[in-house]
């Protein structure tokens, strides 16, 4: 996808939104009205709460950008032309998203707790350049990726308006200025406050259907708490560990959606995983024209949690086998992983496939959840029902 950089702010974005997107730097002297605006809208869909309009205002105000390592052309155009090398040789057929910023943890800033934080600012970036309708609404419309600290603000105004009571009260309303872990719901409840469709997907063994995949606060190995199949609460970088019946019956899912159940063996949890990604950047199905291998979908990238770290998923690799198998890999982007080392990597065609490739083998956690998000932005209606975080249950 061809990009360019404002010359205004720098920001790299695709080339068909470049005009907008610098027309907006231009209509500051309206900016004050359009903040009071927002913060009056904000105030009247949370009539129920005690939102501050003063603090909102004031917030929308002084919001600063998120820093990182801009990469001209973008690391997706650059991951393509490899992915395209490749596919001369193995016929691998792979499915991206569009433009993604990566934002990569900094030392003595955000450094073994921040992964949260970045992947939320990755989604950003992909939002704020592919999807009008959300470059709109997210972050007051500033057109810009915010850092770490004004995320957590907008976090606890999510809070404040009654998104994910059981994770607002564990963190009792406050993240900003701390360096708490938080995951895949604090992500839905951040993009939800802004009307976007944000959903939730676990993944685990059959006996945690029941049961919390995340304790706020838990350990491995501490007692869980029972909830209703589709709740899920706090902060996902730390999972209460569950063990895993070994031979037993699990569910396999084809590219098709169809799913049944097989007894092959644990490789064949993950694949579960891996198959639902499939599914859900080709969107069931996958049409391949002309001599392109790589496709770039119209979804946005995956939050992706597991015990410890999250990740982004930008996309899927799938490579036929001659024994009839396919064989997959999700592409991802990590916030550990330099955002230069990256770059060179791609650049020179040398290395990259150790840091963007997992495959199905590499899936060793017990469980894992996945934030995705839906085009679209929410009625006032189904914004109070998106105040309530659910999630569907995959076995893995």
């Amino acid at each position: 996808m061809e990009s360019s950089v404002c010359p205004f702010c720098h920001l790299s974005l695709p080339s068909s939104v470049l005009q907008w997107h610098a027309n907006s730097h231009f209509e500051d002297e309206d900016k004050e009205a359009k903040d009071l605006e927002l913060a009056n809208q904000i105030q009247i869909a949370a009539s129920s709460s005690s939102i501050n309009v003063n603090s909102i205002s004031s917030l929308i105000g002084s919001q600063t950008r998120g820093s990182y390592y801009h990469v001209k052309d973008g690391l997706i155009s650059l991951l393509r032309n490899c992915l395209e090398l490749e596919a001369r040789h193995n016929s691998s057929i792979t499915i991206l998203s569009g433009y993604v910023d990566h934002f990569h943890s900094l030392p003595y800033v955000d450094v073994g707790w921040g992964c949260g934080w970045r992947n939320i600012q990755m989604l950003s970036s992909h939002l704020l350049a592919h999807r009008q309708e959300a470059r709109e609404v997210l972050f007051s419309g500033s057109g810009f990726v915010p850092d770490i600290a004004f995320l957590q603000r907008w976090l606890e105004i999510a809070w404040e308006r009654g998104f994910d009571p059981p994770g607002a009260q564990h963190f009792n309303c406050k993240v900003y200025g701390t360096s708490h872990m938080i995951g895949t719901t604090e992500c839905a409840s951040l993009f939800r406050s802004f009307g976007l469709r944000a959903r939730v997907v676990d993944f685990g063994p059959k006996e945690s259907e029941e049961l919390y995949l995340s304790v706020p606060g838990s350990t491995l190995g501490q007692p869980v708490t029972q909830r209703n199949s589709v709740r899920v609460s706090g902060p996902m970088d730390r999972y209460v560990h569950h063990q895993q019946v070994l031979n037993k019956g699990r569910q396999s899912c084809d590219s098709s959606g169809k799913c049944s159940n097989n007894s092959k063996g644990k490789s064949e949890g993950p694949q579960v995983l891996v198959d639902w990604v499939w599914n859900y950047f080709s969107d069931k199905g996958l049409t391949v024209s002309g001599s392109s291998r790589v496709i770039v979908s119209d979804k946005a990238p995956l939050y992706f949690q597991h015990d410890g770290h999250s990740r982004t998923i930008i996309g899927i690799q799938v490579k036929n086998q001659p024994n009839g198998w396919r064989q997959f890999n999700l592409l991802i982007l990590d916030p550990s992983e330099r955002t230069i080392a990256l770059e060179k990597s791609l650049k020179t065609n040398v290395g990259w496939q150790k840091l963007i490739k997992r495959g199905v083998h590499t899936l060793k956690k017990p469980q894992y959840q996945l934030c995705y998000i839906d085009p679209g932005i929410a009625s006032k209606e189904e914004l109070e029902e998106l105040k309530t975080i659910n999630s569907k249950f995959f076995e893995l």
